[in-house]
C-alpha cells in the first residue's frame, strides 16, 4: 500500500511491464548464522517518458530486525523523482531503498511493498538483479555454517536450497504492508461447485473469491438459504487452511437497518437492533477468526458494503432520499455498528479491514466525494484507532469500468468536455481506477494512515464481447462520442442490478497499480444482485426495482430503464444464466 502517484500520469499509463520475479540469500549483519533468502516482484506502468513502478520483496529467510535495504542498478537512464512506502535515493544508476521508519523489522515470510514515479527515455529495462542487505538475490535460501566451529570446513560455499519458502504463511501478530502479495487466495468449494455446474465455469472456477456473511445464521452455515451455504465461517476457515491458502476473503454484511436506500439486499436486523448486531454478529465472528488454529491466515475483512455512503447521497433533501436512511443517519447505528466491527475485528494480529467506499458512479462528484470521506473517518474513529482500518474497498458488487480507454475526464469534443455528457453528467472520474486512486489521496487527508492501500472489484466489470468498442468514436457530438466510445455499456451509471451484457473483469491480482493492494473477485460472480419479481424468502430480502428488466426507473438512475436479467433469483442465490453471460463476454477474454 502506498501513496499514488499524479492521476493525470495514472492516466496515462498505458502498458504494464510483465513482472520480474528474483529472489535471494541475504546477510543479517546482526546474525551471522542466520537462514536467509528473499524474493523481489518487479511492475512497471509505462508512458512515454514515465513511469510508476511497484517493488515487493519477500523474506524467505529468518526475521530481519534493526531495518532492510533492497538495492538495484538500472540498465538504462531511468531516474526516480518520488516514492512511497521506503526512503528511495539514487546514485548514478545505482538505487537503494531502506525500510521506512514504521516498518523496520521484516518477519519471516513477510513482505514489503513501496513503489516510486520515474522518467525514463529510450527502453525502460527492467531491472535484472536485487539485493536485500548486501546479497543477491536468487530465490533460495542459505543456512550459513557457524562461525564458531572448531573444524574447518573444506568448502566456502554455503548450503543453499533451490526451493523458496512458501510465501503463503504469515508471522502471527505481524500485518503486512498487502495481505494479497505473495499469497495464494482461498477457493471457496461451494462457489466453485457452482461455477463447474455451467458449461465453460472450470476456467475460472479456480480463481478466489470472498465468502459472505450476509445473516446470522451465515456464520455457521445453513441448510434452507438460497444465498449461502452449509459452510459456516469456520468450515470456510479450516478449509482455506486444508488448501494451503496464504489468505481468504469474508464480506461483513448484516448492519441493523442495513441497505437503506434499496430493498433487494434488506437484512435481518431492524434499525434499532445494533445490540443484536454487536452481539449475535460481530462477536461470534470475532470470536472465531480470532481462534489461534488460523493464526496463519491472512483473513480480510470486506465491511459492510453499501453503508456509509448512503448517509451522504441518499439523506435529507438529496433526489435519492429515504427515510430509512434518514434514519440511520439520525440513530447513528451505521457509524456505531462499523466502528464497533473494526474494532473487534481490527484488534485480531492476522485480521485486515478493508472497509467498503461505493464506487465512481456513486460519490465522483465533489459534493459526494469529500463528505463521503469523512463520514468514513467518523466510523474509524468510532473504533477507537484509525489504523483499524487497513484499506478501502470500491466498485463491490458493482459494474464500473476498470479503465476507460479512449477518454479521459479531460477529454473534449469538438470544445465540449465529456463531463457535460448525459453518461459523465459533470462527474469528476469517468473509470474505477482513477477513482480509486484519489479517493486513496483523498482519505489520507482528512487522516487516515498513509500506508492504506485501495481493493477494486472487478468480477463483474470486464465488458467484452461484440459490444465492446475497439476505438474512439470519430462523432463531434459529445454525448454521441462517449456512447460509441465507452466500455461501460450500462444505460446508466446508476444501474446496479444483475446488468445485461456485463462481462468478468481483470482476474484477481496483488498489487496492480499504484494505490491499488489488488483486484479481487468480492462479489462471487454468477450470484444474483436481486429478484426481478418479488419472490418471498426467510432471509429478509426483499424486492427492488432496479432488478426489474420492465422498470423505467427514477431520480437515481436518470429515470432510465433498468439493463437488468430477466428471471433473477433473490440476491446471493445462484443465477447460471448470468454466469454463462459473464464468461461470454468477459474482458480479458476466457
Amino acid at each position: 500500500m502506498r501513496p499514488i502517484p499524479t492521476r493525470a500520469r495514472a492516466l496515462a499509463a498505458a502498458a504494464a511491464v510483465g513482472v520480474v520475479a528474483a529472489g535471494g540469500a541475504i546477510t543479517v549483519a546482526t546474525s551471522a548464522s542466520a537462514a536467509a533468502g528473499c524474493s523481489v516482484a518487479y511492475s512497471a506502468n509505462s508512458w512515454s517518458t514515465g513511469f510508476t513502478g511497484n517493488v515487493t520483496v519477500t523474506n524467505l529467510g529468518d526475521a530481519i530486525s534493526g531495518g532492510w535495504r533492497l538495492t538495484w542498478s538500472w540498465a538504462g537512464n531511468q531516474q526516480i523523482t518520488q516514492g512511497w512506502s521506503a526512503t528511495i535515493t539514487q546514485s548514478g544508476t545505482a538505487v537503494t531503498a531502506t525500510n521506512p521508519s514504521w516498518a523496520s523489522s521484516l518477519a519471516t515470510n513477510g513482505t514489503a511493498n513501496f513503489g516510486f514515479n520515474a522518467n525514463y527515455s529510450g527502453t525502460n529495462a527492467a531491472p535484472t538483479s536485487f539485493s536485500l542487505n548486501g546479497v543477491v538475490c536468487n530465490g533460495g535460501t542459505t543456512s550459513p555454517s557457524p562461525s564458531n566451529s572448531s573444524s574447518p570446513s573444506t568448502s566456502t560455499s554455503p548450503s543453499t536450497s533451490t526451493s523458496p519458502s512458501p510465501s503463503t504463511s504469515v508471522t502471527p501478530g505481524v500485518k503486512v504492508d498487502n495481505p494479497y502479495a505473495g499469497a495464494k487466495g482461498y477457493v471457496n468449494p461451494e462457489w466453485k461447485a457452482k461455477a463447474e455446474s455451467v458449461s465453460g465455469g472450470s476456467r475460472v472456477s479456480n480463481n478466489p473469491t470472498a465468502v459472505w456473511i450476509d445473516r446470522i445464521a451465515a456464520i455457521n452455515g445453513s441448510t434452507d438459504s438460497s444465498s449461502n451455504g452449509a459452510m459456516g465461517v469456520r468450515a470456510h476457515l479450516d478449509a482455506a487452511l486444508a488448501q494451503g491458502a496464504g489468505y481468504i476473503q469474508f464480506v461483513i454484511y448484516n448492519l441493523p437497518g442495513r441497505d437503506c436506500a434499496a430493498l433487494a439486499s434488506n437484512g435481518e436486523l431492524g434499525p434499532n437492533d445494533l445490540p443484536r448486531y454487536k452481539t449475535e454478529y460481530i462477536d461470534p465472528i470475532a470470536a472465531i477468526q480470532a481462534d489461534a488454529k488460523y493464526k496463519n491466515l491472512r483473513i480480510i475483512n470486506v465491511v459492510e458494503i453499501d453503508s456509509l455512503p448512503n448517509l451522504v447521497t441518499n439523506v435529507g433533501s438529496a433526489a435519492g432520499a429515504t427515510a430509512a436512511c434518514d434514519t440511520m443517519k439520525a440513530n447513528g447505528g451505521y457509524v456505531q455498528g462499523i466502528g464497533y466491527a473494526l474494532n473487534k475485528l481490527g484488534a485480531i494480529g492476522n485480521v485486515y479491514n478493508y472497509v467498503d467506499a461505493a464506487h465512481h458512479g456513486w460519490i465522483g462528484w465533489d459534493s459526494n466525494f469529500g463528505p463521503t470521506a469523512d463520514i468514513m473517518l467518523q466510523a474509524a474513529q468510532a473504533s477507537g484507532n484509525v489504523k483499524n482500518v487497513h484499506g478501502f474497498i470500491t466498485n463491490t458488487a458493482n459494474y464500473s469500468a476498470l479503465k476507460e480507454t479512449f477518454f479521459t475526464v479531460g477529454s473534449s469534443v469538438n470544445g465540449t468536455s465529456v463531463r457535460q455528457s448525459k453518461w459523465v453528467d459533470w462527474n469528476q472520474y469517468v473509470d474505477e481506477l482513477s477513482f480509486a486512486q484519489a479517493f486513496r489521496s483523498k482519505l489520507v487527508s482528512v487522516g487516515f494512515d498513509s500506508g492504506i492501500g485501495m481493493l477494486i472489484d472487478t468480477s463483474r466489470n470486464g465488458w467484452g464481447g461484440s459490444a465492446r468498442p475497439t476505438a474512439a468514436s470519430t462523432s463531434t457530438n459529445v454525448d454521441t462520442f462517449v456512447n460509441e466510445s465507452r466500455i461501460d455499456r450500462r444505460i446508466h451509471a446508476g444501474n446496479w442490478c444483475n446488468q445485461a451484457g456485463a462481462g468478468l473483469g481483470e482476474r484477481p491480482t496483488a498489487a496492480p497499480a499504484a494505490g491499488i493492494d489488488a483486484y479481487v473477485w468480492v462479489k462471487p460472480p454468477g450470484e444474483s444482485d436481486g429478484s426481478s419479481k418479488l419472490i418471498p424468502n426467510n432471509e429478509g430480502k426483499g424486492f427492488d426495482q432496479m432488478c426489474d428488466p420492465t422498470y423505467t426507473g427514477n431520480a437515481r438512475n436518470g429515470n432510465s430503464m433498468s439493463g437488468a436479467l430477466a428471471d433473477a433469483p433473490i440476491s446471493g442465490a445462484w443465477f447460471p444464466a448470468q454466469f454463462a453471460q459473464l464468461m461470454a463476454n468477459a474482458y480479458p477474454a476466457l
